[in-house]
């Protein structure tokens, strides 16, 4: 079964950056793609990037996260990671990588993957 593990969080202030790491392991190569998705109390996991590990195509929420996110892998590591940018507090989540199988069919839609890891609390405060 793959296990992913994400690490990275913390705290930091508005403006700052962090960069999270999501690593997997198990049979690896069955994973096609890895997000990252982020969860608030109260509301659902967001979708946040994507990446397909073979190819390394990238893809993102919005042009808002695209600005300041950047999404990349080290296949070799079967690390997955995001680079965060000029935070701001409306970033606070817990952050999550998922991984499929296959692609999804809405990249952005949660219930589309097989494989979870156990979240990273992201803090943006001063």
């Amino acid at each position: 079964q793959v296990q992913l593990i994400e690490s990275g969080g913390g705290l930091v202030q508005p403006g700052g950056s962090l960069k999270l790491s999501c690593t997997a392991s198990g049979p690896t190569s069955s994973i096609f793609v890895i997000s990252w998705f982020r969860q608030v109390p109260g509301q659902e996991r967001a979708y946040v990037a994507a990446i397909t590990l073979k190819g390394g195509s990238t893809f993102y929420a919005d042009d808002s996260v695209h600005g300041r996110f950047t999404i990349s892998r080290d296949s070799a590591k079967s690390t997955v990671f995001l680079q965060m940018n000029n935070l701001t507090p409306e970033d606070t989540a817990v952050y999550y990588c998922g991984g499929g199988e296959t692609l999804p069919p809405r990249l952005s839609g949660a219930d589309g993957y097989h494989f979870w890891g156990q979240g990273t609390q992201v803090t943006v405060s001063s």
